[in-house]
């Protein structure tokens, strides 16, 4: 196991403009570590690039031959799991949900509780940008749901319903 303690992710707010805006900055590494408790090799987000604030994300994932997964799915015909799609699309739902009024990033997370509605459209595979766009369906008493699709070079590659909770992190005070 490793000991090695984890730093602290930077304060971040999440930009509320859309990528049009010449004001806006896309959300980077440091940026996004803010918002989200996942790290590598769990980090499926690289760039958040639009963000409407209760409303939509824009963001992408960067598929490498080098990704983890690829090692032994499957050898010699790598091709990104679905479920690890379908975490994409949450992780991005994540930045909707720190963009909505009321939700502190460095205080709550918002864990999964359901996936409905799936759908797997094309494969994904080694030097692919797996587009993410995620938009607001319901938010309610804590509860947020979401409509998340992907797309590979403007063909969907998948989508899905997802529902999220909102609770307070771990140890934060």
């Amino acid at each position: 196991m490793n000991d090695t303690p984890v730093p602290p992710a930077p304060t971040v707010s999440v930009p509320v403009a859309d990528a049009a805006d010449a004001t806006f900055k896309p959300l980077k590494y440091t940026d996004i570590i803010g918002v989200l408790p996942h790290r590598y090799p769990f980090l499926l987000v690289d760039r958040v690039v639009a963000v409407e604030p209760g409303k939509r994300v824009r963001a992408y994932k960067n598929v490498s031959a080098n990704e983890e997964f690829f090692n032994g799915h499957f050898p010699g015909m790598p091709v990104m799991p679905g479920v690890l799609q379908i975490e994409a699309l949450a992780q991005a739902s994540a930045f909707l949900t720190a963009s909505m009024e009321g939700f502190e990033p460095k205080k709550q997370v918002a864990f999964l509780m359901s996936i409905d509605e799936v759908k797997f459209r094309r494969l994904v595979e080694p030097g692919d940008r797996l587009d993410l766009e995620v938009e607001l369906l319901q938010s309610r008493r804590g509860i947020v749901k979401v409509q998340g699709k992907s797309s590979v070079d403007g063909d969907r590659a998948c989508e899905a319903v997802i529902t999220a909770a909102i609770r307070d992190r771990p140890g934060a005070g």
